[in-house]
């Protein structure tokens, strides 16, 4: 397919990561395969995600198709450009259609990316994934490589203000080994191992961060930040898709 949109994105995030001295460190890229079909499976820290995990399978010449909610999709700026670097809706009332365009685009070699925990995590710690990224890998015959991404959450998240000009923001993505799910696996075994893996692969990136002042909002609870636990994370989404539920009703 034609790739007329993508490369200059990515062009322009990379000239603006250099003015603004962003210093991204990427670990295990070259687990990322040059050819074929892979499910890239990242943590989900702040709305940029996309643009840092994307730059995971830079070094391997890849460009990843990111599976991202239909909302997006539609906005006048955003919409555009989604459908220019052939990203993928997710229409949650509808996710087959969803899932079949995944399945088509992994058969046809594509790298797909995919944010397993579905919203961004309050806590900065990994939250409860579904086996959508396992099923697809299984579906597909692909391997399924997780990725965590640490640092990203400073820029823009969730209940905080953006802070897009930031400068000297460390930026770390680490690539684990890759996965190979197999029809006749237990896909939710699978998934808790997934789960398992990410949040050590987090976990080692948070400790390894060059700046960890005690007290900030970026840092999870157990770090010694003032992020939300897990816990109190879980119940602000809650009252959060109340609060959409009631809209739509109103």
């Amino acid at each position: 397919m034609a790739e007329i949109v993508y490369p200059p994105v990515i062009g322009a995030a990379l000239t603006l990561f250099r003015a603004l001295d962003t210093k991204i460190r990427i670990e295990g890229a070259e687990r990322i395969p040059r050819t074929g079909g892979a499910v890239l499976v990242s943590n989900h820290i702040s709305y940029l995600d996309f643009i840092f995990a994307g730059l995971a399978a830079r070094p391997s010449r890849r460009l990843v198709r990111f599976m991202a909610k239909k909302e997006v999709f539609d906005h006048r700026i955003s919409g555009p450009l989604m459908r220019g670097m052939h990203h993928i809706p997710v229409d949650r009332a509808a996710g087959a259609a969803a899932f079949g365009a995944a399945l088509k685009a992994l058969r046809g070699g594509e790298v797909v990316g995919v944010f397993a925990e579905a919203t961004i995590s309050r806590s900065f710690t990994i939250k409860e994934i579904k086996n959508g990224a396992v099923r697809m890998a299984v579906g597909a015959k692909v391997p399924m490589i997780p990725v965590s991404l640490w640092g990203t959450q400073r820029l823009w998240t969730k209940g905080h203000p953006k802070k897009l000009l930031q400068r000297h923001v460390p930026i770390t993505i680490r690539v684990g080994e890759p996965m190979h799910p197999k029809r006749g696996d237990d896909y939710d075994a699978v998934t808790a191992d997934l789960r398992g893996r990410m949040s050590e692969m987090l976990d080692q990136a948070q400790r390894g961060y060059p700046e960890i002042p005690k007290g900030v909002w970026w840092q999870p609870h157990h770090l010694g930040g003032t992020a939300p636990t897990p816990e109190e994370a879980a119940k602000l989404d809650a009252e959060e898709a109340e609060e959409r539920a009631s809209r739509r009703e109103s």
